[in-house]
């Protein structure tokens, strides 16, 4: 059995009968303290909240068909599990975003094993990439889908980081603009080349794999360069669609990522990914699996949800106890944006008060002026 402490001196406590309700009081002999201990099953209740989150059970096949579970654990979903500081540089980072909605996305960093930060955002760009990566350790190689923003944020966080592009990203990008089955013969041949660029594995085949596209590029220059009159007058390529995907290779081969994972360095010290599937395969798909299991999640618990399975697969998440103690919860959050905010409010009625004294010597200056004029 836990002695009981006394919350005032911290000394031990002993039993001094029950309150009229049946309650045992405690009576502290060294400051005469009496009061009534109440026991915390919060850390309890929370492993249980994420034990249903990360797992198959619906709340209708818990006891009391699960108004016990929600009264217990709804206080939870107010808790925002937030990222730790990771300063301990990796080989290889990958990087992405999931879309919760669609006007929600948060973008995902991980190494080989953990989920090292997350951030919400609307939508990919720079400043969000930026706040992401300013809290992990510049890593030696980055893997990434070629998100919006991405490629200005890395030069700006990680310039010295190398960057490879997703090859099968870059594969379904050519397919989205061929398809499967495209109607011309540069069509096919662009199509046929995509699918090959899944089969280099050394430095050779990169470079026969330029030279064959370079022969494509030659081939088909003529055809590509065809223009034709749309309905409303104005000129644009025939063939549209196959040239967007000659030029988004064109683009990554001029930027030379794509086969940053066989250069010679880094495949000295490291392996070397070519892909992003350890966090699209390893990460996104669990957590749309998670969302599967609960749908009909608010996009804010869902979100939420997001965070705690991020959290529970970071390096060394805290105990249920440190985490109800240290995470921000909507109302830490709410109260923080309310200092802000009369933060700034006081700041803008000092800068007008500022002004009107300003304005007020001013006018005593020229009213003197004029008296004395």
């Amino acid at each position: 059995m836990n002695q009981i402490k006394c919350p005032i001196c911290g000394k031990k406590c002993v039993k001094s009968g029950k309150t009229n309700a049946g309650s045992q009081r405690w009576l502290c002999k060294a400051c005469k303290s009496s009061f009534t201990h109440k026991i915390d099953n919060n850390s309890k209740e929370l492993k249980s909240f994420l034990e249903w989150l990360f797992g198959k059970d619906a709340q209708s096949t818990m006891p009391g068909e699960g108004r016990s579970f929600r009264r217990k654990t709804t206080k939870f979903w107010d808790i925002w599990a937030m990222p730790p500081k990771i300063e301990s540089p990796e080989d290889v980072l990958f990087l992405d975003g999931i879309y919760l909605g669609r006007k929600a996305c948060i973008l995902i960093c991980c190494d080989a094993k953990n989920v090292l930060g997350w951030y919400l955002c609307r939508y990919e760009h720079a400043g969000a990439w930026i706040a992401l990566m300013k809290r992990i350790a510049e890593p030696r190689m980055v893997v990434s889908d070629g998100g919006t923003g991405f490629g200005k944020a890395l030069k700006q966080i990680w310039p010295n980081a190398k960057h490879q592009r997703c090859i099968f990203h870059v594969f379904c990008q050519v397919k989205r603009y061929t398809t499967s089955r495209p109607n011309t013969m540069a069509g096919i041949e662009l199509y046929s080349l995509a699918k090959d660029l899944l089969k280099v594995k050394n430095k050779n085949e990169g470079e026969n794999w330029v030279k064959r596209f370079a022969d494509w590029v030659k081939k088909y220059r003529e055809f590509l360069s065809a223009m034709t009159i749309d309905e409303y007058g104005n000129k644009r390529p025939t063939h549209e669609r196959v040239l967007k995907a000659e030029r988004s290779l064109l683009r990554l081969i001029r930027e030379n990522t794509l086969f940053t994972y066989l250069d010679d360095e880094l495949i000295a010290s490291f392996s070397t990914p070519s892909t992003n599937n350890r966090i699209e395969g390893g990460i996104n798909s669990r957590l749309r699996e998670m969302l599967r299991n609960h749908r009909g999640l608010s996009i804010e618990r869902r979100i939420k949800a997001v965070f705690w399975w991020c959290y529970m697969h970071s390096p060394e998440p805290l105990s249920s106890s440190e985490i109800l103690n240290i995470m921000p919860t909507d109302k830490s959050i709410a109260r923080l944006y309310k200092k802000m905010n009369e933060k700034q409010r006081l700041e803008k009625s000092l800068s007008i008060w500022g002004d009107a004294i300003v304005w007020s010597d001013l006018h005593k200056v020229n009213k003197t002026f004029v008296d004395w004029d």
